[in-house]
């Protein structure tokens, strides 16, 4: 693909993955993250050819104009897009796949001092959450997801879906849903309650049969109102957050 084809391509990515872009000069002055992986592609070619003070002062010069720090040697795929973009960083060893979308203070970190691999793999069409950090030489599986604020350290399987500090795999998709259904993350914390409220009412059931069996007066109708009190305080808890 010709350079003008691939700016033409940065440029409808953008416009795709952000409903605020109005078009695609907007997109050409004002978005960092389109700007910063321009400067990483000349970055890269200079590297690969050897010229690394020169790549590394690029790079420094990209992550002055627009607050995206990535190192020269990452390898970036196509369609790669950083939304906003302040305070992402992205390590020399990293790998991106094609069609993975970056929000604001993502980190693609390394865990070793040691040379060779060590910064993450994220395969094609992932999408990183602000804030959070994935770190070491560990593969992001294709499609997956990670939450805003997430610590992840360890791989990630196909379709998979990551929350928490660190990352817990905690739904898998076998269609990836729109990269902007933040609101469809499952809460790993609503889920565990949930679970001990349909325990604890099974159990009341439970204690009310063998209640029956033994002769006891039967206590369903308590039985049913404290069933549904449970259930009620888990839908506030819910919509309280």
């Amino acid at each position: 693909m010709g350079l003008w084809e691939r700016i033409k391509e940065d440029i409808k990515t953008a416009m795709e993955k952000d409903p605020a872009a109005k078009n695609w000069l907007e997109v050409v002055l004002c978005y960092p993250g389109v700007h910063a992986i321009w400067m990483h592609r000349v970055a890269h070619f200079l590297w690969e050819k050897g010229f690394k003070l020169l790549a590394r002062f690029i790079s420094h010069i990209n992550r002055f104009i627009t607050g995206i720090e990535i190192h020269p040697g990452a390898k970036i795929g196509r369609r790669f897009f950083i939304d906003h973009g302040m305070g992402v960083v992205i390590g020399e060893t990293a790998e991106i796949g094609n069609d993975v979308l970056l929000y604001q203070g993502v980190v693609l970190g390394g865990t070793t001092l040691e040379k060779g691999k060590r910064h993450p793999t994220v395969e094609d069409g992932v999408v990183i959450g602000a804030g959070a950090i994935v770190l070491g030489p560990i593969t992001v599986g294709k499609g997956a997801r990670i939450g805003a604020g997430s610590v992840v350290v360890k791989s990630v399987p196909p379709g998979a879906t990551v929350v928490g500090v660190p990352g817990k795999v905690v739904e898998k998709y076998e269609r990836p849903p729109s990269p902007l259904d933040h609101d469809k993350i499952p809460d790993p914390v609503a889920e565990a309650l949930r679970f001990v409220f349909k325990e604890h009412e099974k159990l009341l059931l439970r204690v009310s049969e063998i209640e029956k069996k033994l002769g006891i007066p039967e206590k369903e109708e308590s039985i049913r109102k404290e069933i549904e009190e449970l259930e009620k305080e888990l839908r506030e808890w819910k919509n309280n957050g």
